[in-house]
């Protein structure tokens, strides 16, 4: 099998303010496989170290990976040594790359939409996505949702964590009341202690479908003894899944790129629904490889909430069209055979 590695740096149009400090800028690689018979399949590796392993780390699993698959290795059991989610060691980012260029080549050999190949068995034309509104102050925070409901999103994700709990507690009510018809959702990632993260669910925790990431990733224990709705997403990155399972929350929050790959996310989302628990897949702000595979694993899962994968617009570039743009709160859902994204890597390139 032929591997070819690539670069790319994609700056965001915005710096996306967040408790864990700024997003300014996406780095990361192509990896385009070729097979014996010309079928051809492309992944993205967009490392955010938190979730993932440092971009240097993902360069050299990258090298190795495509060199393993040069020399003839099965590509399965390089996936295997990439290591899956919190394994020590493991390379979740580069193991995305590999997972969904073989999953595109493949899907593409068979002639099936990505999401078809996931395990789909009805025809998607399109997911519900969320907006997501970042930290401001009332005012701006109450424009900014209020335009998200107008342009036809039924679901409002807002970034708290980074301002003082009262003001943040302020924030959601303004936005509670103005937008009395959607769905709400609130983002701490990380930020609050056991006492701050349940006065904040005592306050506003009836108006938001969940709050994410109230607590640490690996305070296991004080995010189970929360009284309200919890999601889960930074402990995914830092616990195994069953062990995060155990803290009873409402949600998970499935980023592919932090869990290895578009079928490892499709395989969580199933055991979380097995255990009663919401799987809400979202992006870590990606290209379009990437963020168009995300938008196959929401539509490969039955009865999927508001995602959040409305994050092109976050970029002040890509790394080609989009197939999966989004309009009315919804993500349309590619059905050429593959990934649907081909243009990112020319044949003539």
């Amino acid at each position: 099998m032929n591997a070819e590695t690539r670069p790319f740096s994609l700056a965001l149009a915005d710096p996306l303010d967040t408790a864990r400090g700024p997003i300014e800028r996406r780095e990361g690689f192509l990896l385009r496989v070729e097979d014996a018979e010309g079928s051809v399949g492309v992944g993205e590796a967009a490392p955010l170290p938190g979730w993932t392993e440092s971009r240097e780390e993902c360069e050299a699993a990258l090298d190795d990976a495509a060199s393993a698959l040069e020399s003839g290795e099965r590509p399965e059991s390089v996936l295997a040594d990439l290591g899956g989610g919190v394994a020590r060691g493991a390379t979740p980012a580069a193991r995305h790359a590999l997972d969904l260029a073989l999953a595109d080549l493949r899907a593409s050999r068979e002639g099936l939409a990505l999401y078809r190949f996931l395990g789909a068995s009805d025809r998607v034309e399109s997911v519900p996505v969320n907006a997501t509104v970042g930290d401001a102050g009332v005012e701006e925070t109450v424009e900014v949702a209020e335009r998200a409901v107008e342009s036809g999103f039924d679901c409002v994700k807002l970034k708290v964590g980074s301002r003082p709990l009262a003001a943040d507690i302020e924030r959601v009510e303004a936005v509670a009341d103005a937008l009395a018809d959607a769905e709400l959702r609130a983002d701490a990632n990380g930020a609050w202690t056991r006492p701050e993260a349940q006065r904040f669910l005592d306050a506003v925790g009836n108006r938001l479908a969940y709050v994410e990431q109230p607590l640490p990733a690996t305070d296991l224990a004080g995010l189970a003894a929360l009284s309200g709705p919890v999601a889960l997403d930074e402990t995914l990155a830092r616990v195994a899944f069953e062990d995060a399972l155990d803290a009873d929350p409402d949600a998970v929050v499935l980023k592919p790129m932090a869990l290895g790959g578009p079928r490892p996310a499709v395989a969580a989302a199933e055991r979380a629904r097995e255990a009663g628990v919401l799987p809400v897949v979202t992006t870590t702000i990606d290209g379009v490889v990437a963020r168009t595979a995300a938008v196959h694993v929401a539509a490969a899962i039955p009865e999927r909430p508001a995602c959040g994968l409305a994050t092109a617009d976050l970029l002040e570039s890509d790394l080609g069209p989009d197939p999966a743009s989004v309009e009315d709160g919804r993500a349309v859902v590619p059905q050429a055979p593959g990934n649907g994204t081909p243009e990112v890597w020319p044949d003539d390139a």
